[in-house]
């Protein structure tokens, strides 16, 4: 492969970018001579060099992101010239807690030895000094070739709900939805994502497990189908769910990394993933909101929870979170409200996703009864929720279809 025929494959298919918006490279104590031809290089093809870190000081800050940038960049390359231990550390830390950044190695020394020490410490290619711009490129497309064969054997949708406020409903309202996907045999799971006072599986009548979510996150070095099943409960309207902690515990030392391979690991097993998860933009959650399918805002028709909903959207954008990833839904919705739905569209600047009514009594029902589903067929949150679940699947059923027709044109074209 050519250096043009490289970049013309960057530019392509290979990787899921805007042309104008070129992909990013952070380099991390890289010699002048190395920076200067990325510099060269960057002229001619779709990249752009973010900055170059001159140590390896990545302990000395609170996260990875706030070291190499947020959003992180596609590309770290690592020189191992100058302290090789450190390097496979900075390597390591790297691949764990940003996983959709690519971590290449950068050295002059070409022997067998010092290639496994890089792969082992999470590098995908190698590069000898000095390096050319066919090697970069052809690098880069292999690295993004993978990526987007990996993105299109993802079969879950990830939809995540957080609360502009505490008790906005969220739990209710993600263990209802999942019981009414797996109720349309929709093969669906639902994560509690709460550290402390997590409820989703109390509101599904499920008070009894022995693990919870965040040791599953702990244990994916050795994640398969049969230690899954450990920590998965199943409820009887064919919803499954991976709880939240039944005690008060220490603080866990979570990656990003971690959260990023669980739910990679999840998407292969189910059709929808539905996660509870509490308003905390730490890491590990932000990594999630990355990597989700959308994320759902949910808030009630009061002055502080849409304050917050604004708030949070703010945040969510100076973070270059894709807008149209992020819907409103407004729970306990009453016709005459004492705040008007055309208020709070106002307020929040952009239109309600979806409105559930307000019948707190059914609600309670439901949730004292650990049945989300409900007796009642004909309440009208059971209504609701079942057109929302149809909505939701109508849409993962159109990408579906979207993504297949669009690997037969390419097959046609014989790429």
């Amino acid at each position: 492969m050519t250096a043009m025929s490289a970049k013309q494959s960057l530019n392509s298919s290979t990787w899921d970018f805007s042309p104008n918006e070129p992909l990013s490279l952070v380099g991390i104590c890289l010699d002048k001579s190395t920076l200067e031809s990325l510099r060269v290089f960057a002229e001619t093809a779709s990249f752009r060099i973010q900055k170059n870190i001159a140590n390896y000081g990545v302990e000395d800050h609170e996260s990875i992101f706030e070291w190499i940038g947020d959003p992180p960049p596609t590309v770290c390359l690592v020189d191992f010239d100058l302290d090789r231990r450190a390097a496979a550390m900075v390597a390591e830390k790297i691949h764990s807690d940003s996983p959709e950044t690519a971590v290449f190695a950068v050295s002059s020394e070409s022997q067998p030895d010092a290639i496994i020490q890089a792969m082992r410490s999470g590098c995908s290619e190698y590069l000898i000094k000095p390096i050319d711009q066919e090697q970069l490129l052809n690098a880069m497309a292999r690295i993004g070739g993978r990526r987007k064969e990996r993105k299109e054997h993802l079969n879950a949708r990830v939809l995540t709900f957080m609360g502009a406020k505490g008790g906005s409903g969220v739990t209710t309202l993600v263990t209802q939805l999942g019981a009414q996907l797996a109720s349309s045999s929709k093969k669906s799971l639902v994560v509690d994502l709460h550290p402390d006072f997590g409820d989703a599986a109390l509101y599904l009548g499920l008070t009894k497990y022995q693990f919870h979510f965040f040791e599953l996150l702990e244990s994916t070095d050795r994640l398969d189908a049969e230690l899954l099943q450990s920590f998965v409960m199943h409820h009887a309207s064919g919803v499954d769910i991976i709880p939240a902690p039944a005690e008060i515990e220490s603080a866990r030392n979570v990656s990003p990394g971690s959260v990023s391979r669980t739910f990679d690991f999840l998407r292969l097993r189910y059709e929808f993933i539905l996660v509870d998860m509490p308003p905390v933009l730490n890491d590990e959650n932000f990594e999630l909101i990355r990597q989700c399918d959308q994320l759902y805002i949910v808030t009630v028709a009061e002055v502080s929870a849409l304050r917050n909903v604004v708030r949070q959207i703010e945040y969510l954008t100076r973070k270059q979170i894709p807008q149209e990833k992020i819907r409103v839904v407004l729970n306990r919705h009453q016709t005459r409200g004492l705040i008007t739905d055309e208020q709070i569209e106002k307020a929040i600047q952009r239109k309600i996703f979806w409105k559930v009514p307000n019948h707190y009594v059914h609600v309670l029902k439901t949730i004292s009864g650990g049945n989300p589903g409900g007796n009642n067929s004909s309440s009208e949150v059971i209504r609701n929720l079942s057109e929302w679940a149809e909505v939701v699947s109508r849409k993962a059923t159109d990408e579906q279809k979207d993504r297949k027709k669009s690997r037969g044109i390419l097959k046609l074209w014989g790429r």
